[in-house]
């Protein structure tokens, strides 16, 4: 096992736990043990002392004590090895009895205790050996000492095989993990069948897995779209500079086709700052400042800018902004773009003769500011993907525009804290609507998106 491997981390966690636990337990174990002994002992020489004791009243009763003390050595007879009684009285009275001595030189327990008998005060004391419990104490602390590394070694062995089997799933999946590339990133990791926390990690994987592989897909029909887009005006503008190259024209002539050239140009500038603003807001890196506003100011630049094309198209383009301040934190230009893109795409979806409606609606907590035309309207199945790159449905794909307006807008109001509604009737109507936070005047902020 590497050292820095969880399969060694945890056999030697495991380890030191268990030696931990195994000495505590082996340590309480003794203590117990020896407690329990020495309270036998304890109770036993309680016993000796009370007969004695009962033995010495009997005897010495009606005569003087000197004359007992053939029975009192006759009565310690019976005592085990190592034991001893030693009574002395106040009058000057003394007896001492020594059992054999044991084999070995041991430890002994001893009892004192007072009492009177015919009038006289008795100071006893009995003590035993304790030769075969300390000898006892003394078997089981080797025992266990011996027994704890052994133990210790059978468990660490066994913990590191566990380990292994519990890690088992873990290097497959490290092992699946690897073979996924961006060349076959549909391919997923097994799941265990076990329902843990691996089989988890695995499904939490697999899911990561299927993020990047849409991530992918988004980004490689990406780079396609804005290269079907960009072909087109460098087609036209090839083509118009071989037309014109290709023979003497009039200046007339040369003229429509630089002025072709430049609208063409000017396309292609619009959409490759439209895919820059995408690709910095999709990178986080597109420094937005913010300062407190009034919508009526920016939305009042955008119908100037937007007359002229309702005019055009023959479309009412009508305003209601009312007379309160629409405050909000927010990036002036940015925000220009943002309602220009949406009044912009009801403008191109209206039917001549039509209207467009821009309004600030205000409460509270929220100004929204709605955009609603009454033209052919969105079919159901386009209203999830309308906010999606290069996105056009299928009744718009002959229209002017690249299908980068809505996802502009939608960046930007992201960008802002906003949200972006979509209601559609098919052949009926459309309302975008665009909900801010209401704001008091503060400091200018700084936004990164």
């Amino acid at each position: 096992m590497r050292r820095n491997s969880i399969r060694f981390r945890l056999t030697l966690w495991y380890a030191a736990v268990l030696t931990a636990g195994l000495g505590l337990f082996g340590t309480l174990i003794w203590v117990s043990l020896r407690h329990r002994m020495m309270a036998e002992v304890d109770q036993d020489l309680a016993g000796r002392a009370s007969r004695f004791e009962k033995y010495f009243r009997s005897e010495s009763s009606g005569s003087r004590p000197n004359g007992v003390r053939d029975e009192l050595e006759e009565f310690c007879q019976a005592l085990p090895p190592g034991s001893s009684m030693d009574l002395r009285g106040a009058s000057g009275f003394a007896f001492r009895f020594v059992s054999s001595t044991p084999e070995r030189p041991s430890e002994v327990r001893a009892l004192r205790r007072q009492f009177t008998s015919n009038g006289e005060v008795f100071n006893l004391e009995v003590s035993a050996s304790i030769a075969e419990a300390i000898h006892t104490l003394d078997l089981l602390r080797i025992l266990l000492w011996s027994l704890l590394p052994v133990v210790i070694a059978i468990a660490c062995a066994g913990g590191a095989w566990l380990s292994g089997r519990a890690l088992k799933p873990v290097q497959n999946i490290s092992d699946a993990a690897l073979t996924i590339s961006i060349e076959n990133l549909s391919e997923r990791l097994p799941v265990p069948a076990t329902g843990d926390e691996l089989a988890r990690l695995a499904q939490v994987l697999n899911t990561m897995f299927s993020r990047l592989e849409s991530a992918v897909k988004t980004l490689s029909q990406f780079v396609a779209d804005a290269s079907h887009e960009l072909r087109t005006p460098l087609a036209v503008i090839r083509t118009t500079a071989d037309l014109a190259l290709r023979r003497t024209r009039t200046p007339e002539s040369y003229r429509q086709s630089l002025e072709d050239v430049s609208a063409e140009a000017e396309r292609m500038t619009r959409l490759v700052e439209d895919l820059l603003v995408l690709a910095r807001s999709d990178a986080a890196v597109l420094e937005m400042p913010l300062s407190p506003l009034d919508l009526r100011d920016v939305l009042s630049d955008v119908c100037s800018e937007a007359y002229s094309l309702a005019e055009l198209r023959h479309i009412r383009l009508n305003a209601f902004m009312g007379d309160e301040p629409a405050i909000v934190s927010g990036n002036r230009p940015a925000l220009h773009r943002l309602f220009l893109a949406l009044v912009d795409n009801a403008l191109k979806y209206s039917r001549a003769g039509g209207e467009v409606i821009l309004k600030l609606e205000r409460t509270d907590s929220r100004i929204a500011v709605l955009v609603k035309d009454f033209g052919t309207g969105i079919p159901d199945t386009d209203l999830p993907h309308i906010f999606k790159r290069f996105y056009r449905a299928d009744r718009a794909r002959s229209g002017e525009g690249h299908g980068l307006g809505l996802a502009l807008a939608g960046s930007i109001a992201h960008a802002h804290g906003a949200s972006i509604e979509v209601e559609s009737s098919e052949d009926a109507w459309s309302v975008f609507r665009v909900i801010f936070a209401a704001r008091d005047h503060k400091p200018e902020l700084t936004s990164r998106i």
